[in-house]
């Protein structure tokens, strides 16, 4: 099973923001992937920290994803199912934030076999720590 670790990150919310993730496979080395957007959020980067890691497997992997962030481990696993019967919307009756990102998460899964974790943020976990990093970069290197 391939292990990934993301996550996202927003110097002002909306602000400059950068993802990052962390492929632990096979190889002796992880891969790293990171990149970012001018203008966006701290969630739509942790979607699509989610979206470029399972995207990057071009044939069905089984995947295991952590993440630090309850709003995509919640969303992908509970929240949609709901989203999707009311035709995107809350149960407050609002439209669903970053539908478009949610709609090509679940497209993406579901080539795959993918099991969502959660790991506390900044507890010294060793690549929780190095995805923050990656995303951290691509905004320290575009301010």
């Amino acid at each position: 099973m391939i292990s990934i670790y993301t996550d996202g990150a927003c110097s002002g919310n909306p602000g400059i923001g950068g993802w990052g993730a962390i492929i632990l496979n096979s190889s002796p080395e992880p891969i790293f992937l990171n990149g970012g957007e001018k203008n966006t959020t701290n969630n739509r980067m942790e979607l699509i920290a989610a979206i470029k890691s399972v995207s990057y497997f071009k044939i069905k992997t089984d995947i295991e994803i952590f993440t630090d962030s309850k709003y995509l481990k919640d969303g992908i696993e509970s929240w949609i199912h709901n989203w999707k019967k009311n035709g995107w919307r809350t149960s407050n009756k609002k439209d669903v934030k970053n539908k478009d990102l949610w709609e090509e998460l679940d497209r993406q899964i579901l080539k795959h076999n993918v099991k969502w974790n959660w790991v506390k943020g900044h507890s010294n976990n060793e690549y929780n720590e190095k995805a923050d990093y990656l995303a951290r970069k691509f905004i320290e290197e575009n301010i």
